[in-house]
């Protein structure tokens, strides 16, 4: 799981719930000062177990270049209600969530969509489903099928405490902590964020994970820019998997120095250098804007 190096949003974010046609969604939102209109904006995806705040030290370096950037929880991720119904958080309907929240946010046009780890797996889903709404996509740290086998593994585990076993959330934290260690007990944050998720969320995105197919042939026929960003090591794909992918895409291909699986949250200033010298690319900042 990412570990986000703070929790304090900078001055320049609120936290609110984004209003859309598909329901509310907790996010957190960064505006570029002075009250300007923005050269873009990023609608930033999470990961399985994670939560906008996996984002948060991305939000002021971005904002400061210009972009608005709004972090999300996906339906029933920590802060944002979801069912009690594993169905509801197939790919596809992810895909819509996505679509509903960068319609809310395409106030100034389409938006750039970066989705990390699982969250990669959705954005991917959504631009598949309709590319119309974004200016480019970044798949950070995510592959392009299923994860690794070690993974795969750990995921059925989880999936079969809830849904076999029927433990509780709690339960399955304790069980968590005792095979993490001790720091992650004692991580307050993390708890919190864990026992806010709904457990059919955490099944219905498991299964995804162990079962998703490798889309990355329908991808490449997009026009869409495409990135492809990870750290120097990845637990969940391995990076040589990464680079593949990239090339079939004809995509970007960015790796972090000193990053593992949560490169926003590890090194967030040259992630963010990485994010903006693409999205330069794609549409060049007005030189006044920085």
């Amino acid at each position: 799981m990412s570990r986000p190096p703070f929790l304090t949003l900078p001055p320049c974010a609120q936290a609110y719930r984004l209003t859309t046609a598909r329901g509310e969604f907790a996010v957190h939102d960064a505006q570029p000062e002075g009250g300007g209109r923005p050269r873009g904006a990023v609608l930033l995806v999470p990961g399985f177990t994670g939560s906008k705040e996996d984002f948060i030290a991305l939000l002021e370096p971005l904002a400061r270049a210009g972009v608005r950037a709004v972090a999300v929880d996906g339906r029933g991720q920590y802060e944002s209600p979801g069912p009690d119904d594993e169905h509801a958080y197939a790919l596809d309907e992810l895909a819509l969530d996505v679509l509903a929240q960068a319609e809310a946010l395409g106030e100034h046009g389409p938006v750039h969509l970066l989705g990390h780890s699982f969250g990669g797996l959705v954005a991917r889903a959504a631009v598949l489903a309709d590319a119309r709404p974004f200016r480019s996509l970044t798949l950070m740290s995510s592959g392009p099928a299923a994860v690794a086998a070690e993974q795969r593994d750990r995921t059925r585990l989880l999936i079969h405490a809830l849904t076999e076993l029927k433990l509780d959330m709690a339960g399955v934290w304790r069980e968590k902590a005792r095979l993490d260690g001790p720091e992650a007990a004692d991580d307050a944050f993390h708890r919190r964020r864990w026992m806010g998720t709904n457990p059919a969320q955490l099944v219905g995105a498991g299964r995804q994970l162990v079962e998703t197919a490798d889309r990355t042939a329908e991808l490449a026929r997009t026009a869409l820019p495409k990135h492809v960003l990870s750290g120097e090591e990845d637990y969940a794909w391995p990076v040589p998997e990464m680079d593949a992918m990239a090339a079939a895409l004809g995509a970007r291909r960015t790796v972090i120095a000193g990053a593992g699986h949560s490169p926003a949250a590890e090194r967030p200033g040259p992630t963010a250098d990485a994010l903006l010298a693409l999205w330069d690319a794609v549409s060049p900042a007005d030189p006044t804007s920085r």
